[in-house]
């Protein structure tokens, strides 16, 4: 059975993407999914895919639902076209959208076909990532969870940060005062 494998390109900056490998009897509806893990994103909102050409036209639509708005043809369900019933050519690209309202857009590229399947790969499969993605809802941090161990392990409390320093260590021992003491009087001497 053949594997395809696309790059999954965030629109607005293609240096961000995702390459996801999935069997081409395998339907859209795995394909959006796939899209949504790879780029950390919820599955609580609508979704279509477009095919598309080299100049990234909308062409037919392939749907996960059949929305309220108006269709020059009714599209296709994710759920019912596989992969390769919509693969016209070698270079095939389709526009996955996301959230309507936010419009998250997707340039989706195909860029090889395996005609073996591995037995110990779970398809589809993200083979790649490269960037950071974009979030969804907000600002995502670069630290993410992991701020909160770092915060605790080397005690990141808020200090009288009013100038940049705080009061640690501004204190001297009495023993200290004595040897700064000792250390004047011996220069005097000389």
């Amino acid at each position: 059975m053949a594997v395809l494998k696309f790059r999954i390109s965030f629109e607005e900056d293609d240096t961000i993407y995702r390459d996801i490998e999935i069997k081409h009897k395998q339907t859209f509806k795995e394909l959006h999914f796939a899209i949504l893990t790879a780029y950390d994103f919820d599955s609580k909102h609508e979704a279509t895919f477009y095919r598309s050409n080299e100049n990234w036209d909308r062409g037919r639509e392939i749907s996960l639902d059949n929305y309220p708005k108006n269709y020059k043809v009714a599209p296709l369900l994710m759920q019912d076209t596989t992969i390769s019933s919509e693969i016209k050519d070698t270079n095939q690209k389709f526009i996955y959208v996301y959230d309507f309202e936010k419009n998250w857009v997707f340039q989706v590229a195909l860029i090889s076909v395996v005609k073996e399947e591995s037995i110990r790969v779970n398809y589809p499969n993200i083979t790649r990532k490269e960037g950071i993605g974009p979030p969804q809802y907000g600002i995502k941090s670069l630290l993410g969870e992991k701020f909160a161990d770092i915060e605790e392990k080397y005690d990141l409390k808020e200090v009288n940060a009013a100038d940049g320093f705080s009061d640690d260590g501004e204190e001297s021992t009495s023993d200290e005062e004595e040897a700064t003491d000792e250390f004047t009087d011996q220069e005097e001497e000389f």
